[in-house]
């Protein structure tokens, strides 16, 4: 039985974070991250956690304290031949504006659909597939394109079976 990999994005952490799953409130998600990375089933990507630093608090703290081992190294030549394959598919859409294109290129999220490529992981993120956006490229649009699968937080959690007790 194939077990399915998740890698998460940035924003998948800060809304639980600061919203629903607060760590005085939800205690139990994070530990099921913790749980689950364990297991090799979660995990995100070096890039997402330069992100998270940025935050010095509570998250970040948390990222560097009990979730530092599910970072993975993006610094792999396989990634990077994907990251260009995205780039250059991001590029070439006339949907997308100057500006958007070039945030893409600045951010982790190109680096995460690289590594879920090249891993054969679901991304999980809480972007949306937009197609008359022009000031953002969301994330589910380059993975559509591409043929990864994508998944919010509610349906990985529900996938893998959490339940909060």
């Amino acid at each position: 039985m194939d077990v399915n990999k998740y890698v998460l994005d940035a924003n998948v952490f800060i809304e639980a974070a600061r919203r629903y799953y607060a760590f005085d409130l939800a205690p139990k998600f994070w530990e099921s991250l913790v749980h689950y990375s364990e297991r090799q089933q979660i995990s995100s990507i070096d890039r997402v956690k330069e992100e998270l630093d940025r935050g010095k608090d509570d998250l970040a703290d948390w990222a560097s304290c009990e979730f530092h081992h599910a970072f993975a190294s993006t610094n792999k030549q396989e990634i990077f031949t994907s990251y260009r394959e995205i780039m250059n598919w991001v590029n070439n859409q006339d949907q997308f504006s100057s500006e958007a294109k070039s945030d893409f290129a600045d951010s982790a999220d190109g680096w995460l659909i690289a590594y879920a490529m090249v891993n054969e992981c679901i991304v999980v993120t809480h972007e949306a597939e937009s197609h008359d956006i022009k000031r953002k490229v969301p994330i589910p649009n380059v993975c559509r394109q591409l043929n990864i699968q994508f998944v919010n937080t509610f349906e990985m959690l529900r996938e893998l079976g959490v339940k909060f007790m």
